[in-house]
C-alpha cells in the first residue's frame, strides 16, 4: 500500500510539471534534427555539411592564391612537392523555435489544450537547450505578447520553465498577424513548432504563407481536446464563443454532430494538405493523449528528433 501512495502522488507531481525529472533524462538522449542546413553567425556544436574551422577534419583540395596557408598540409607537400589544403567541418548553431498559441480557446477542453501545448513546447526546448541549441519561444494571441529568445545550454532551462509557466491563457486567436509579427522579427533561419488548435476566424493559410516565406524547417501541430473531437452535446443549446462573445443558438441532433464531424475533418485535412504541398509537416493531437509518446514517438519517427 505505501508504495502504490508513494506512486500515485507522484504520478500526480509529475501531472503539475510541465516536464518530470523521469521525462526530462529521456530528452536528454535526443537532439532536434533540421530537415535544412542553415548558415548561422555564431558556431554551435551542430555539424555541418559545409567545410569551415572545426576539429574535425572533412576532406582534402588543391591550395590557390588567397587561402589561409595555416592549412596548408606540409607533410603532404614533402612527399608530393605540391600544395593541398586542409577542409575541416565547420559546427553551425541550429535555432529552434516555438511559436506558442496561448489564445482563449487554447484554454478550453479537459483536459486544457494550453497544458499539452506547453509541455510540447517546454519539452522540444529543452532538447534544444541540452544540445545547445538557440532556442526562442514566441507566446501569441492576437498578436505576439510573450517572447523569450536565444537561450542557450542548460543552466537557461529554469527560466524556459517558468517563462512557460506563468503565461497567461486568454485574448483573441490572430494567427497571422502573430506569424507576420515572428517572421519580421525572427530573422534566422531554422526549425520553427507551430503550436495551435488552428481554430481561427481568419484562416491559417496566410500565417503559414509568412513562415514559410521565411524558409524556416516548419512543423505544425494542431492540439484538439476530445470535446471538440467527439462533442457529447444533444438537444436546444446556445453557444458562445470564448474568444469574441459570439453566440448562436443550435438544436444538436445526430444528422448535425455528423456534419460537424466531416466538417471538422475536412479542415484538419486542409492544414495537412496545405503544409504538405509546402514542405511543411503537420500533425494532429488530443489533449488527452500522451504528450511524452507525441515527443519521443512521433517526432521521432518525422525526424524532428532522433
Amino acid at each position: 500500500m505505501a508504495v502504490s501512495r508513494k506512486s500515485a502522488s507522484q504520478d500526480a507531481s509529475n501531472d503539475r510539471q510541465l516536464l518530470s525529472p523521469d521525462f526530462m533524462a529521456r530528452l536528454e538522449q535526443l537532439e532536434i534534427v533540421s530537415r535544412r542546413i542553415h548558415a548561422s553567425r555564431m558556431k554551435g556544436e551542430r555539424r555541418s555539411k559545409r567545410k569551415g574551422e572545426s576539429a574535425e577534419f572533412a576532406d582534402y583540395r588543391n591550395y590557390v592564391i588567397g587561402d589561409d596557408i595555416r592549412h596548408i598540409d606540409w607533410n603532404i607537400y614533402a612527399r608530393l612537392d605540391r600544395l593541398f589544403l586542409k577542409l575541416f567541418l565547420e559546427e553551425e548553431e541550429l535555432s529552434v523555435s516555438v511559436l506558442l498559441d496561448l489564445s482563449g480557446s487554447m484554454e478550453t477542453g479537459e483536459p486544457a489544450k494550453s497544458r499539452y501545448a506547453k509541455r510540447v513546447a517546454a519539452a522540444l526546448a529543452y532538447i534544444g537547450l541540452c544540445n545547445y541549441n538557440r532556442v526562442n519561444l514566441y507566446l501569441y494571441n492576437e498578436s505576439v505578447f510573450g517572447r523569450l529568445a536565444g537561450l542557450r545550454g542548460r543552466r537557461m532551462v529554469g527560466q524556459m520553465v517558468r517563462f512557460l509557466e506563468d503565461a497567461p491563457v486568454g485574448g483573441k486567436s490572430h494567427m497571422a498577424a502573430a506569424a507576420k509579427q515572428f517572421a519580421l522579427r525572427h530573422t534566422t533561419k531554422g526549425v520553427c513548432l507551430l503550436i495551435s488548435d488552428f481554430l481561427d476566424k481568419g484562416g491559417f493559410q496566410e500565417a503559414l504563407r509568412y513562415l514559410v516565406g521565411r524558409q524556416l524547417d516548419i512543423y505544425a501541430l494542431q492540439v484538439l481536446s476530445p470535446q471538440e473531437v467527439e462533442p457529447d452535446l444533444a438537444g436546444d443549446l446556445k453557444l458562445v464563443d470564448c474568444e469574441d462573445d459570439d453566440m448562436a443558438e443550435i438544436t444538436v441532433s445526430r444528422p448535425l454532430l455528423d456534419r460537424y464531424k466531416s466538417n471538422l475533418q475536412s479542415y484538419c485535412e486542409a492544414i495537412r494538405s496545405y503544409c504538405s504541398q509546402r514542405g511543411a509537416v503537420y500533425y494532429l493531437a488530443r489533449s488527452d493523449s500522451s504528450f511524452e509518446s507525441l515527443v519521443l514517438t512521433y517526432l521521432r519517427h518525422r525526424g524532428l528528433v532522433k
